[in-house]
């Protein structure tokens, strides 16, 4: 399975080890799931995991977070974006998360945001989900 994680999802997934975030970031290492992001998203990852109230929340010092950004990038199949499709979601910021979606041929946005996705879901037929249900089609897919 195809999967794009929404940018809130890879701080859930750092800053929650146990939770369902963390669980599809390690589906990704198990092999179960292949994380696409185009250069622009992994900047966006980089940039939000490395604010210094987001990486004291998650108990790690700014090298611990660069070094959870360096392996969720090792994870990650590049993306190009080959033609932009915006605007097409409420949140600007969600614009590179789509990209990658549909320039990658994703099946699948992770986002704690769904409903912020709306009808462009639809239009190129992606799924969306939060992380708890994307473990449910990663698991029995």
């Amino acid at each position: 399975m195809r999967v794009v994680l929404d940018t809130d999802v890879a701080l859930g997934a750092m800053r929650s080890p146990t939770g369902a975030s963390a669980a599809v970031v390690r589906g990704a290492m198990a092999g179960r799931v292949t994380l696409l992001a185009t250069t622009a998203l992994l900047l966006e990852y980089e940039a939000v995991l490395t604010r210094p109230e987001q990486h004291a929340a998650a108990g790690l010092s700014l090298e611990g977070a660069r070094a959870f950004v360096d392996q969720l990038a090792k994870l990650t199949v590049p993306v190009t974006p080959w033609y932009s499709w915006r605007p097409l979601v409420r949140d600007p910021n969600d614009e590179l998360v789509l990209e990658a979606a549909i320039n990658g041929a994703a099946d699948l946005v992770v986002t704690h945001n769904v409903r912020d996705y709306g009808l462009a879901s639809g239009r190129f037929g992606l799924g969306v989900s939060r992380p708890g249900p994307a473990l449910l089609r990663i698991r029995f897919g």
